[in-house]
């Protein structure tokens, strides 16, 4: 298959309850365009084991579908209690094992880098991030929920300041 310079980013916000997700092209130009991005969720109720396998399954979907060249997810944070942090770091494993799997390039970025790179502060609120993933991409609106803005911006972070290598 023709190389055409064509790259894509499946971008990942991860989560046990919601995982947002994006799915960007960039061309050749640097033009980048939006191809979906929604969310994954998992029942609450449910046990942590079959949410993980459902966000695992879901990222593997995404994959399957539109076969992406980078797989950019975003970073534990430090802010959050061990709890929180230890029941995402499940969600994260099973997002990068899927990358793996998928022989992808992984890039990882931690929220403050995301923020700086499609807003640029570190510290921007989740309003923020939608306008400015909105106005990157030329959007009518911002995507919904919030969390696929965030895994939108993953991928636009990676398309503004990553590199690839395939």
């Amino acid at each position: 298959m023709k190389d055409d310079g064509v790259r894509r980013i499946l971008g990942i916000d991860p989560g046990t309850a919601v995982t947002g997700f994006g799915v960007v092209e960039r061309a050749p130009d640097r033009a980048v365009r939006l191809l979906e991005c929604g969310v994954i969720r998992t029942s609450a109720g449910d046990p942590l084991t079959d949410r993980i396998r459902e966000v695992h399954d879901g990222v593997v979907d995404l994959i399957d579908r539109y076969h992406p060249h980078v797989l950019a997810v975003e970073d534990v944070f430090q802010g959050r209690n061990v709890r929180s942090a230890l029941t995402l770091g499940h969600a994260r494993g099973v997002i990068l094992l899927a990358g793996s799997l998928g022989a992808l390039q992984i890039a990882e970025y931690t929220p403050a880098e995301i923020k700086k790179a499609v807003v640029g502060r570190g510290s921007a609120t989740k309003e923020q991030i939608g306008f400015m993933v909105q106005r990157h991409l030329r959007l009518k609106a911002p995507p919904t929920p919030a969390d696929a803005a965030d895994g939108v911006a993953a991928a636009l972070c990676h398309c503004l300041k990553g590199t690839f290598v395939r």
